[in-house]
């Protein structure tokens, strides 16, 4: 049974949740690869399956806003590949390693977590949170200073003013 929702992709370049009634964005798109939701992307003009293309697209995005996983090398390489390797070996080994570095990373969060006692990128996060809440009461406190000298100096100039007044 095949309950991978819908997307549909008009020819005003628009992509139609058929599940959510409502179109979407790239970065909706993004959110549904994240939240591992099964989808397919469907060219409403012709019926052709094109959830590739439009990955590629979310991936295009994600590397020009800097968030760049893939280097120049790697894209230059990639594109040289085309013609010379089997496709479907090439896709596999890179499917492989991406698994395989995934896993590799799932597993040296759980051992710096069990030297540390706790998620390191949580305690950065919250050690970050803490020291924000810190310079924030700081700064706080200099201008309820800075406000208070010069309610005082107010207070002072005033006393003087008078006196003048009264010589």
């Amino acid at each position: 049974m095949n309950s991978a929702r819908v997307i549909k992709k008009y020819p005003n370049r628009r992509l139609y949740d058929t599940v959510e009634s409502c179109y979407i964005t790239l970065a909706d798109v993004r959110n549904l690869v994240i939240r591992k939701i099964d989808f397919t992307v469907v060219d409403k003009k012709s019926g052709e399956d094109i959830t590739r293309t439009i990955l590629l697209q979310v991936i295009t995005e994600q590397e020009q806003r800097g968030d760049a996983v893939m280097s120049r090398d790697f894209l230059s390489q990639v594109i040289r590949s085309y013609g010379k390797v089997v496709p479907g070996f090439a896709a596999n080994y890179l499917e492989q390693s991406m698994k395989l570095f995934m896993t590799q990373q799932k597993n040296l969060r759980l051992q710096v977590k069990r030297v540390v006692g706790d998620d390191p990128f949580a305690a950065v996060a919250d050690v970050a949170q803490k020291n924000i809440a810190r310079w924030k009461s700081l700064q706080d406190e200099v201008l309820r200073r800075f406000a208070g000298a010069g309610k005082a100096d107010e207070r002072r100039l005033e006393l003087l003013r008078r006196e003048q007044k009264k010589a």
